[in-house]
């Protein structure tokens, strides 16, 4: 703290002298200041990363590399041990195609394999404001509390934007040498104890089988995971709504093709405008479209009926797209659900909780 306390002092030097921005001064002095070694604890510890495009090798930073991959807001997510829920998450995204060669189940045992083995020693993870970030940071945090890593010994690295970046979209669109300024900045933290304390609640509000849990979360403020009540909003907007059964991503791809938006490629690409920070892959949403053009009664009419919703796919609203879109109907109502958000499986045509716009929270209902 003390070494990042002179740097923002230089920083704040030279912008008094020379007026320019904070990002500018920042910049300037990094470019000017030899390549010096990273610390050597920094080298030595296990860094934790969302996935391999985050150019972490390159930065000097780190010897060690551990790449999380699994997109906790799509499919199940339940409160079970750690060998039951490596078997379920990689059955689901087998189910789901998104696992071609059956590598999932290999893959997280052999990551949470590593991530204990490192126990003994330091952590930096390098994540990003979004919602499928956020949910990994609680899953990795929750997983440290859980091994008796003391939280002095975990470093968060997790940033919503970047300098020059109009829509930053995550730490893949860095150089490794802009990678390597980060931990010289705010965005790096060493965390305490309350920090992991928050995240193994939010762990398990996320895993438990009704969402009661959530809004605290949401509602949460926290200077160490300074993004995650922000995520936990966002996740409880996938809740069907109170006016059209709809979620929100749901909502805003029935939009984009109301406007105008001709293939599932530009739906998908519109729909992420909106979002304050994308988070949702063109699979999941193409899997989400493909699934209300084959409902019992469609709110999409997809081009080609015979094959699953892609890129290229051609996009109308039905009638009753439409109808739902104007909250004239509900689509829950219509044609029922069958989702899992975290510990909660959404089934059926009643379910007991839904999104109330008005609120702002979800509500349980009574059928």
């Amino acid at each position: 703290m003390t070494r990042q306390s002179d740097f923002k002092r230089r920083v704040r030097a030279r912008m008094a002298k020379t007026r320019e921005s904070y990002a500018t001064a920042r910049s300037q002095i990094l470019a000017e200041r030899p390549d010096a070694p990273p610390p050597a604890w920094m080298r030595a510890a296990l860094h934790v990363t969302n996935g391999d495009a985050t150019d972490l090798p390159g930065t000097g930073l780190a010897e060690r590399v551990l790449y999380w991959r699994d997109v906790l807001h799509e499919g199940p997510v339940p409160a079970v041990g750690p060998q039951e829920l490596r078997r379920i998450r990689a059955a689901f995204l087998l189910q789901a195609n998104c696992d071609d060669r059956a590598e999932a189940a290999g893959m997280f045992a052999e990551r949470d394999r590593v991530l204990a083995a490192g126990r003994d020693g330091e952590y930096v993870l390098w994540f990003e404001a979004d919602l499928y970030d956020q949910l990994q940071i609680i899953q990795i945090l929750a997983g440290l509390a859980d091994l008796g890593v003391p939280a002095q010994r975990v470093t968060l690295i997790c940033i919503g934007e970047h300098a020059g970046i109009a829509r930053f979209g995550g730490l893949g669109q860095l150089t490794a040498a802009q990678l390597r300024e980060l931990p010289a900045t705010n965005a790096c933290i060493r965390l305490t104890p309350a920090a992991l304390e928050l995240a193994a609640h939010a762990w398990a509000a996320f895993r438990a089988p009704t969402p009661d849990g959530l809004r605290a979360v949401a509602d949460a403020r926290s200077g160490e995971l300074r993004f995650l009540g922000e995520a936990f909003d966002r996740l409880s907007r996938e809740y069907p709504a109170t006016r059209d059964g709809l979620s929100l991503t749901e909502r805003r791809i029935l939009a984009a093709v109301a406007d105008g938006a001709p293939d599932a490629e530009t739906a998908f690409v519109r729909a992420g405008a909106r979002e304050t920070r994308p988070y949702l892959g063109d699979t999941w949403c193409f899997a989400m479209m493909d699934r209300m053009a084959r409902a019992s009664v469609p709110l999409l009419d997809a081009e080609r009926a015979d094959r699953p919703v892609g890129r290229g796919t051609g996009l109308r609203l039905t009638d009753t797209g439409a109808r739902v879109l104007a909250g004239v109907a509900d689509h829950v109502t219509l044609n029922g659900v069958d989702r899992w958000i975290g510990g909660v499986h959404l089934h059926g045509r009643h379910v007991p909780w839904r999104w109330d716009d008005g609120t702002e929270t979800i509500v349980h209902t009574t059928g």
